[in-house]
């Protein structure tokens, strides 16, 4: 399915915010209790979107003009990659992950870490990402995995 992905501006902040939480609801759900998705929403109000996108580099992949995906790269780390339930499968994270990657680089980066849900290991692995550790922060377990870049 193609989609455009561009650069996220403020007046996205709204839409980010309700793709994420959906998100999170629709998919992480399955592998989070409720308390560690309510804890993890609060990242992601629209004001905290605004501050992140200070902060990184954020894209949006649209559909006929409506978010329906998110990523971000903060220096050599992917942050908050979120694909709405309905579109997921379809190709459209591996197209911002594409993005995400020609970013880093042009950047000059060697590597790009991520630290994974436990819903997206899979996701990432078939991008060729490796698992390096588990990382818990309170009872929220990630999977912290890396990919070396090939210029």
């Amino acid at each position: 399915m193609d989609c455009l992905i561009r650069t996220a501006t403020n007046a996205d902040a709204p839409a980010i915010s309700r793709l994420i939480i959906g998100t999170l609801r629709g998919s992480n759900a399955q592998n989070y209790s409720s308390e560690i998705i309510a804890q993890v929403e609060q990242s992601f109000s629209p004001q905290a979107i605004v501050l992140l996108l200070t902060q990184r580099q954020v894209l949006v992949a649209t559909l006929e003009s409506d978010i329906v995906a998110t990523a971000s790269l903060d220096q050599d780390i992917i942050r908050s990659v979120f694909v709405e339930p309905a579109h997921q499968g379809k190709g459209i994270g591996r197209q911002l992950m594409t993005s995400i990657q020609s970013i880093a680089i042009a950047a000059g980066l060697d590597q790009l870490r991520v630290p994974s849900s436990i819903t997206a290991e899979g996701f990432y692995a078939s991008l060729g990402f490796t698992k390096n550790r588990d990382a818990l922060h309170g009872s929220e377990r990630t999977i912290i995995m890396s990919k070396p870049l090939v210029r």
